[in-house]
Parts: structure tokens; sequence; C-alpha cells
């Protein structure tokens, strides 16, 4: 039996004849010798219809390599996240630091600016008093104050400059310790809202000190007993930490010498239209037609002279 040369076959047999060759060094298998092995021709013997078997080798992964590759996949990832994690730890503690500095910084100017600009009358201590408790584990503070457009909440009070500052530490959330600042204007009592919602200067305070520069022991004190004056020097301790920190670093107090230049205004000086105080038995408002004698020859007046 024969097959002519466009067969289907002759695509089949040509990797068979090339793999057939390589074996027998050229030889076509089952071919009369001096045939060339283009076409199947005269089959010579019955060996030339025996099947050839090729052996075809198929690569693939086993179960042992897949888990392995899980590991090391999983590996990785754990390594990604644990490192994401660190990165995202690092920055909140960052954020809270600069949020505590930042909040260390407002709280100490809040309380330099409102001290340089401390004022009292002497004629009206019941409204402009200055008031220093240090009894207690945290010092408190109260005083009158003609405080800046750029200060704290000043946009609560419209043309009301002249307010009372109340300086406090209470407990905050998270048994925590808050400086507060209260304010209200002179005159008028504080709002429910300023009662309910001080603005939080500093938070996890432990230490809160105030002195003061004594006018007779010439040293700092810690109790300021003269209600009618105002200390020269007033020397505040700011200590803020952690949450569960027992002892503050050096970092973590701030420690501040503020000058009052301002002095209690004397109740000469708030007489009506401005009458300064003179010696008993003056006359305030003098009449400007009446010719005022020496004191030699002023005849109503008694001199002491030597007999």
């Amino acid at each position: 039996m024969k097959f002519c040369r466009t067969s289907p076959w002759r695509a089949f047999r040509a990797p068979l004849d090339t793999a057939t060759n390589r074996v027998t060094g050229g030889r076509s298998a089952g071919l009369r010798p001096g045939a060339s092995g283009a076409g199947w021709g005269d089959v010579a013997g019955p060996e030339a219809s025996a099947p050839v078997a090729v052996s075809i080798s198929a690569h693939a992964f086993t179960l042992v390599e897949i888990m392995i590759a899980l590991a090391i996949f999983t590996a990785v990832l754990a390594a990604i996240y644990s490192s994401w994690m660190c990165i995202l730890r690092g920055s909140r503690i960052g954020l809270e630091a600069a949020k505590e500095a930042q909040r260390s910084r407002v709280a100490v100017r809040a309380l330099e600016n409102s001290l340089v600009s401390l004022q009292m009358f002497q004629a009206n201590l019941k409204y402009y008093y200055f008031f220093a408790d240090t009894s207690g584990d945290f010092a408190s503070l109260s005083f009158v104050a003609r405080l800046p457009k750029s200060f704290p909440r000043s946009g609560d009070f419209d043309d009301q400059p002249v307010r009372r500052l109340t300086f406090a530490v209470e407990a905050g959330a998270n048994a925590e310790n808050v400086l507060v600042l209260r304010q209200n204007p002179l005159l008028f009592d504080s709002s429910v809202d300023e009662e309910e919602n001080p603005l939080v200067l500093a938070r996890n305070v432990q230490v809160f000190l105030l002195e003061f520069w004594g006018p007779r022991s010439k040293d700092w004190e810690s109790e300021w007993i003269y209600t009618n004056q105002l200390p020269k020097l007033i020397r505040f301790t700011l200590g803020l930490g952690q949450p569960n920190q027992k002892v503050l670093k050096p970092e973590d107090v701030i420690t501040r010498v503020v000058t009052l230049s301002a002095v209690p205004i004397p109740m000469g000086l708030q007489a009506g239209g401005g009458a300064q105080a003179g010696p008993p038995g003056s006359n305030p408002n003098p009449n400007p037609n009446t010719r005022v004698l020496p004191v030699d020859q002023n005849p109503n007046r008694r001199l002491n002279r030597p007999k």
C-alpha cells in the first residue's frame, strides 16, 4: 500500500523520520537500501510497519514547590506590612510630639503675654484684684489684663479687650491633668460655654508652680500675701509629661521669669475729671482770676518763727 506525497501523513512522518535518523545514524528504519526516505515508497519487510515510540517530557510545579513559594510570598507580605505599620506608628508619634510641643509653646506664650498686660486699679480692687493660690498640688492664677486681638479666643469677645483671666489645672479626659484658661469680660460673669468648655492650653500637666519676688525678703516666695500690690517679678514652672510617666525629664520642664511693668493705679488718679491728689485742704479747682500771694506776704498763713 502506497501513500501519495500530498497525503496528510507526510506532516506526521517528518518528525518521526528525524527522530529515527538520530537513532540509526541517518538510515531510515524499514526502508530499502538506497531509498532516500522522502516518501514511504516500497515498504520492505514487516518491520517497516512497526510503530515508533516517541517520549515527550511534561514539566510542572510539584505541591512542595507551590507551598514553598506561598511561604516566601507570605513572608514578603508580612515584612511589607510590619514596615508600613512602623512607618504609621512613627508618623503618629511624631505628630503627637509636635502637637504637644505646640501646645506647650501656646501655654507659655499665653501666660507671658497676659502677665505683661496686667492691670490693677486700687479704687476698684473688687474688680481688679490679683489672686494667686499656691496651696494645692497645682497653682492657680487670676487677674485682669488688657489683651491684644491676637490673644487666644479674642474673637469671642468683640470690643472687650479688658478681661479677667483664670489659669488653673483641672482633671481632663483619660485621667490626665490639663491646664485650662477661662476668660470673661470685666463686670460680667463668665458664660456657660466658657465654664463648660474652657481653652485647653496644655495636656498631661505634672507641674505648675508660681513664685513671686518678695518686696521685703528680696527673694523668691511661694505665696503672695500683698493683695493691694503687684509683684515685680513672677516665675512660673510648667512641666509636661506622658500619661504614665513618673519622673519628668529636664527638657519637659519649662521655667520663665516675667517682669511686670504694670503698677497699681492709685485712687487719686481715678478721681472725676482727672484731678490729681493734692495735700489736704487744697482746692482741686482753683480760680484762675484769684491772685496767689507768696507765703511770706499771705496774712492768713501763720508762720512758726522762732521767738
